[in-house]
């Protein structure tokens, strides 16, 4: 680096776009700019495909949607006329008859240049191949004074967008990113950053997407890494914000400095996750509020305390729906959980309907003993209540089934499935009852619930049950959620095969059993709502099975 330059204040803006409306998101990047432009800024960056939103899937195929890109663009672009800060803007783009996942410089008011995504992700939630073609790799633009390198999200996974950049003159990398939460994948990204920093001597800006779309939750946690990996900034998760950090130049080389705010524990960034998926899907979509069944077991208090910290008591709606069944301490405990979190318990008991469905099928019924058939006759009720409740008073109904039940198969269709939205539906029971402890000794950063206990100690140390039969617990049908959670992780996570588990110290006949439950569940889990992702492989576009297959795995078979 030769010769004075003056210093760059770069704006990484950590926003939350509306996927789909785009004049919302540009009236959020204005005034952002705004902010700015008050603060002395030269350039404004954000996260990948801002405009459009990301995941925007097959939106992009239609030409009516990507008219509003191209007009979106255009807008910004004239914006940039006065003279305040140059916009860095993530956007599809059509070029030749093709799509790309592009970024945009607009300066002056102009489009100054385009830069393409190279390396397109096809794993895990990822479909961007079936939508864009790969760039080509390129230089840095020049802006303000500086030539910057702009990479897209996956470009810095390997190094060659990076390694092309600081061998054409680029001074610094600024990566746009949309990268979705999962626990542990922020120390995966600064893994990435700090080795492209260190292979292409350049200092590192990393600016991610933060918000809820669908099944993904994008928690920000944008950050700046000077050589040597020092961190220059680092910006909070799960909050939409603006920071500023000024790239200087430092003898040989260029230097930034920033605002830095502590990284969330792991207990509060998986529930804060879990809040901002809920928050958004409402919000996003437009509903007023949410409505769920309780039952008196953790599951259903973990959502509704999920559910009054994302919207507030004011917009969560719980009903008690008691049958012969159901103990008196699970109507005590729903109680005071309700009494905690601010709600007015509504209870309508199922004991008339339950009577009137045996009545109707008396006949069809004739000869043959109750099984599990009269029990799951009890949870679709339940879910007929709830869904009537949302038809008349328009409440999303949150469904309350954990992945540990998910991926058994230990839930019923059209029952406790029943939902919009299943806000818990990858996080595992154990995993569970560590949130509920966890929270009942923190109140979460942005959190609209109160503090303290929230979750009376009873339902978090009572014994699970689906209270569809008498003195039923869940260990009726599972093995204990300690020893299931990590088989099934390994099958559904890992995609560990049942030798691989069994030599990790697991009864083989355990391993067998919760295979044969993982596979003959898969249509269940076709049809169940959406809900966050929160770990390496969550059910829903994470995870693809076919639902007709005759592929039944079992230990050490031979071929």
């Amino acid at each position: 680096m030769t010769g004075s330059k003056t210093d760059l204040q770069i704006a990484l803006v950590q926003a939350n776009p509306h996927l789909g409306n785009v004049d919302a998101n540009i009236e959020k990047l204005l005034q952002m700019r705004a902010r700015a432009a008050e603060q002395g800024c030269d350039i404004i960056l954000t996260p990948e495909m801002y405009l459009s939103g990301y995941p925007a899937d097959d939106l992009v195929l239609r030409a009516d949607f990507m008219d509003k890109i191209e007009a979106g663009i255009q807008k910004l672009a004239i914006a940039t006329k006065d003279g305040g800060p140059a916009i860095i803007c993530g956007a599809p783009v059509r070029d030749a008859g093709r799509l790309f996942n592009a970024v945009f410089v607009l300066d002056d008011g102009a489009i100054k240049a385009t830069r393409h995504k190279v390396n397109l992700p096809n794993y895990g939630v990822f479909d961007d191949k079936r939508h864009f073609t790969s760039g080509s790799l390129q230089g840095p633009v020049s802006l303000r004074g500086w030539r910057l390198g702009l990479a897209i999200c996956e470009d810095i996974w390997s190094s060659d967008v990076c390694e092309t950049l600081s061998e054409s003159g680029a001074e610094i990398i600024l990566s746009l990113n949309a990268s979705p939460f999962e626990s542990g994948k922020t120390d995966q990204r600064m893994s990435h950053a700090v080795a492209r920093m260190t292979e292409s001597g350049l200092p590192f800006i990393y600016v991610n997407m933060v918000g809820g779309q669908d099944e993904l939750v994008f928690d920000g946690g944008s950050f700046a890494l000077n050589l040597g990996g020092k961190l220059a900034c680092q910006m909070p998760q799960f909050t939409e914000s603006l920071s500023v950090v000024t790239l200087r130049e430092d003898g040989q080389s260029a230097h930034l400095t920033g605002q830095v705010s502590a990284p969330d524990s792991e207990n509060e960034a998986m529930w804060r996750a879990l809040v901002l998926g809920i928050r958004d899907y409402c919000s996003k979509n437009g509903f007023p509020g949410v409505i769920l069944g309780l039952s008196g077991g953790i599951d259903s208090a973990i959502v509704t305390a999920l559910a009054v910290d994302a919207l507030g008591a004011e917009a969560v709606r719980v009903v008690m729906m008691p049958s012969d069944y159901t103990a008196d301490i699970s109507v005590l405990d729903s109680q005071s959980l309700a009494d905690n979190l601010g709600l007015r318990l509504e209870t309508i008991a199922i004991k008339p309907a339950m009577a009137a469905f045996f009545d109707m099928l008396a006949d069809s019924f004739a000869g043959q003993q109750a099984d599990i058939t009269e029990e799951n006759i009890q949870s679709r009720l339940r879910g007929m209540l709830l869904m009537a409740l949302s038809n008349k008073f328009g409440n999303l109904v949150l469904a309350t089934g954990n992945k540990s039940e998910y991926a058994a198969g230990y839930s019923t269709l059209y029952g406790d499935m029943c939902g919009g939205f299943a806000p818990i539906k990858d996080v595992w029971k154990t995993k569970i009852f560590a949130l509920a402890n966890w929270r009942n000794r923190h109140q979460p950063k942005g959190a609209l619930g109160p503090s303290g206990q929230v979750i009376p100690e009873r339902i978090i140390t009572r014994p699970p049950s689906a209270e569809l039969r008498p003195d039923q617990e869940d260990t009726d049908s599972l093995p204990p959620y300690d020893v299931l959670d990590p088989i099934l992780i390994a099958l559904t996570e890992e995609m560990a095969d049942i030798q691989t588990i069994v030599d990790r110290g697991y009864d083989a006949q355990i391993v067998e059993q919760a295979s044969a439950l993982l596979f003959r569940a898969e249509y269940k889990r076709f049809q169940a709502a959406p809900g966050p992702k929160v770990t390496a492989r969550a059910f829903g576009r994470d995870r693809r099975l076919p639902l007709t297959s005759g592929f039944r795995p079992a230990k050490s078979e031979t071929l």
